[in-house]
C-alpha cells in the first residue's frame, strides 16, 4: 500500500496562485457560448465525462476546457486532495505508526474487511 503525506500547510488556497490563475481563466471564459465551445471541440462530449463506480459526470454543457480542469486538477494536488482520499479508503497514512489514521480507521470494519491485527490496532 502506497504511503501518501499530506502537504505542509501553507496559506489558505484562495490566496493561491493557482486559484487567481482560476479566477481570471474564469473571467476569460465567462461569455463563451456553449455552441462555440462544441463547434472548437466537436469530441467534448466524450472528452468531458467520468465514470467510477456507478456514478457518470458529464461536464460538457458547462463552461469548462482542457485550461479549466488542468487548472482545477492543479488546485486538487495544492491542496492535499489525494491525502484526503487516501485517508478515507483507509490507507495507512500515519507514518509513524504505520497504520490508518485513527479517525477514519475505526470506521473500516463497515467499510471493508480488515485483518484481526489492524482492527485490534485500532479499535476500542
Amino acid at each position: 500500500m502506497q504511503t501518501v503525506v499530506a502537504p505542509a500547510a501553507k496559506r489558505p488556497l484562495g490566496q493561491s496562485a493557482t486559484w487567481r490563475d482560476l479566477e481570471v481563466h474564469s473571467q476569460d471564459i465567462r461569455n463563451r457560448h456553449l455552441q462555440a465551445l462544441f463547434t472548437a471541440a466537436p469530441d467534448r462530449g466524450q472528452r468531458m465525462m467520468a465514470e467510477r463506480a456507478g456514478v457518470y459526470l458529464a461536464y460538457s454543457k458547462n463552461r469548462t476546457t482542457g485550461q479549466t480542469m488542468e487548472r482545477l486538477l492543479e488546485l486538487a494536488e495544492e491542496s492535499g486532495l489525494h491525502a484526503h482520499i487516501a485517508m478515507f479508503r483507509g490507507e495507512k497514512i500515519n507514518r509513524t505508526e504505520d497504520r490508518a489514521v485513527l479517525h477514519v480507521a475505526l470506521h473500516l470494519r463497515r467499510l471493508r474487511k480488515v485483518s484481526a491485527l489492524e482492527a485490534q490496532a485500532v479499535s476500542p
